[in-house]
């Protein structure tokens, strides 16, 4: 058996099915360091280009997600106005696993326990391709922008 096999998470399964173009790839996971940038290290690529997925919880809409870059904040009244909140933060980690099916670190805006409205900063569109969590810690997925988009049925926008 290979060891250095890539494992196929729900994500790759998801995009196989929709007949998207990516690639998995590997990082060495650091638990003691899960940001964007350990993982730009590892990747050798932009942090513009690495998005992280974020969970939050709208007083109106309930649980939404915003996708933005690994350098970035989301702003919280920003985030709440384009969901149609007047307020709203992110989720307590303890509410992740069991409401997405993902755990810190390894979460992807496609391929939730439940599909929740999902908002993508507008400079993925800058790029030919972007990172996102393929489900795991320790495996991205590169896919064009416009493919996430349709996969995880996101609109664009403005998050900061």
């Amino acid at each position: 058996m290979a060891k250095n096999k890539i494992p196929k998470t729900n994500v790759a399964r998801m995009l196989d099915q929709m007949k998207v173009s990516y690639e998995l790839i590997p990082y060495e996971v650091d638990e003691n360091d899960l940001s964007a940038g350990h993982i730009v290290e590892q990747l050798g690529e932009n942090i513009e280009q690495v998005f992280k997925t974020l969970v939050l919880y709208g007083e109106r809409s309930g649980h939404f997600v915003c996708v933005i870059p690994g350098n970035a904040e989301v702003d919280l009244k920003i985030a709440a106005k384009i969901s149609g909140n007047k307020k709203c933060d992110l989720i307590p980690m303890k509410e992740l696993l069991p409401l997405t099916g993902y755990i810190r670190g390894g979460c992807s805006p496609i391929g939730m326990k439940k599909h929740f409205p999902t908002y993508i900063h507008a400079t993925a569109l800058d790029f030919p391709y972007i990172y996102v969590s393929a489900g795991i810690r320790g495996l991205q997925v590169k896919l064009a922008p416009d493919d996430l988009i349709r996969a995880s049925q996101a609109m664009t926008c403005q998050l900061f």
